[in-house]
């Protein structure tokens, strides 16, 4: 008798450790899954455990959990939501994901939601850096009527680290650095932000990764080692709290060139028309003015 009890005690573990979203085993390689809240404005990640060893073995084994309806029924698994997933191809780091028409039916949120679930999950794997998708083998049109390409992780901000809220796609103004670091350069960038992160913030921590390299002549403005503290803004004036790594000059850009990166940056949203850039939650005496306007004077254009 105790042997059947101990023999069925083992069947039980391993059928628990099998299924998708399991419990997690000792050195187990985890991934996230993201899936999406039955209301469908935010998308929460649940851990894995990878069992697959190749790259295709790993990426059947995500595709089949992000199909799969979860336990936790308030989330739905993304590619099980009216659509159909007609065929997966993977060519070196891209991996193009084919549905149904049906998924043109999905609200705009919605579909940017499952995206981001998508690409957050697939694109752990580590061979894998692109994800695109496929309407019927037609190209695939965001709300706004533009081509969906290759997307990356990167496109999707997570907030805090557990949670993804409703995605926007924004477009803001950068200003980063010429060659010489003596003047700034306007350009443009498009990208899904969380709506649960403050514009503000956002511009700042996009400034701080610097250009994306599709550009050229623009250099980063600002030291990448700078960390945020805290940005908010109250009666149009945004307060910037940065670390002191901030003040470290890299790239020979001056730290006046890296305070009207930020400030000219940010002046450009509606809800900011001057800006206090904090170091550890104080002014540094070098600063000078407390509160920055925009500057245009050290602006130039991009030479061609």
């Amino acid at each position: 008798m105790r042997k059947i009890k101990s023999i069925l005690l083992f069947l039980i573990c391993i059928v628990g450790l099998a299924a998708c979203g399991g419990r997690k085993e000792a050195n187990a390689d985890i991934y996230q899954v993201y899936y999406v809240s039955n209301t469908e404005t935010k998308v929460e990640m649940h851990e894995h455990a990878m069992e697959g060893a190749t790259v295709q073995e790993k990426l059947d084994e995500l595709i089949e959990c992000l199909s799969t309806t979860p336990e936790k029924l308030e989330y739905k698994a993304p590619l099980a939501m009216g659509f159909s997933l007609l065929d997966v191809s993977l060519e070196e780091e891209r991996v193009q994901l084919n549905v149904n028409a049906a998924y043109k039916d999905m609200p705009p949120t919605t579909e940017v939601l499952v995206r981001a679930a998508i690409v957050r999950t697939l694109t752990q794997i580590p061979e894998i850096s692109y994800v695109g998708i496929t309407v019927e083998g037609e190209q695939l049109y965001d709300n706004l009527e533009n081509p969906v390409g290759w997307m990356s992780a990167d496109e999707f901000i997570d907030n805090n680290g557990s949670e993804i809220n409703t995605y926007e796609l924004v477009r803001v103004s950068l200003y980063f650095a010429n060659e010489t670091g003596d003047s700034l350069i306007a350009t443009y960038r498009e990208k899904y932000y969380s709506t649960n992160t403050p514009l503000e913030r956002f511009v700042v921590e996009e400034l701080i990764a610097g250009p994306s390299g599709q550009i050229a002549g623009v250099y980063p403005s600002v030291n990448p080692d700078t960390t945020i503290i805290n940005v908010m803004t109250r009666d149009g004036i945004c307060y910037v709290n940065l670390s002191e790594s901030f003040l470290t000059v890299v790239n020979n850009v001056p730290t006046e060139i890296s305070i009207y990166s930020i400030v000219n940056s940010l002046v450009e949203l509606s809800t900011v028309n001057r800006v206090q850039i904090l170091i550890n939650g104080e002014v540094p005496p070098s600063f000078g003015s407390a509160v920055f306007e925009r500057n245009l004077d050290m602006v130039t254009t991009l030479e061609r």
